[in-house]
């Protein structure tokens, strides 16, 4: 009677520890996001040439325990600029789960330039940046993640995308995912945009 007893109570300890186990690891799973390739925003920005967007789909499960952090770092000559470019922050939702679009865009008007962040239901004042260039000098802008769906864990910072500005005729590709190919790409261009995003208990 003893051994069925104490197997029982083995048993349920494991089953506890197994339950444990799936609950600590969705807990960790916070956020997934993919790149909207049928962005209806995207379509427009190119339909009516107003400059540059990053569209992306956005899903934050424990979005009332959660916060987003979505901002753009600024590199001249390899140097950080003291402020970030433009930054969006949000979190605490009443809503268990939040699921949208977030994303960056800069319009690009003859002569002006205005950058932008939004994410689900909220949205960063646009405000006006250096003129961006248009063919004066080579430049490029890109996603930074594949087509897959990532899961992104808590507290870590992802690059999402990249808008560059060349010091010379030309520009190189990166891996955005390596944290040195990043530096070295910052050191080579003239501009670099890096778009990031991080998800944490706040």
């Amino acid at each position: 009677m003893r051994n069925k007893y104490f197997i029982f109570s083995i048993l349920s300890t494991l089953f506890l520890l197994f339950l444990s186990g799936c609950t600590n690891q969705k807990e960790t799973e916070l956020t997934t996001i993919s790149i909207n390739t049928d962005s209806k925003y995207v379509s427009t920005f190119k339909d009516l040439n107003l400059g540059m967007l990053f569209d992306y789909n956005f899903k934050l499960n424990n979005a009332d325990k959660s916060w987003v952090d979505l901002w753009v770092e600024s590199y001249k000559d390899g140097q950080l600029e003291s402020n970030s470019l433009t930054t969006l922050s949000y979190g605490q939702s009443p809503n268990k789960v939040e699921e949208g679009n977030i994303g960056f865009g800069i319009i690009n008007s003859e002569d002006e330039s205005f950058a932008f962040l939004y994410g689900p239901s909220v949205k960063a004042t646009p405000i006006k940046i250096d003129k961006i260039q248009s063919g004066a000098s080579i430049s490029g802008w890109g996603y930074a993640i594949g087509d897959e769906t990532v899961k992104l864990k808590l507290n870590e910072t992802y690059v999402l995308g990249v808008y560059r500005e060349s010091k010379g005729n030309s520009l190189r590709t990166y891996d955005l995912q390596d944290e040195n190919e990043v530096k070295k790409m910052i050191n080579d261009d003239h501009l670099v945009y890096l778009l990031k995003l991080k998800v944490h208990n706040k």
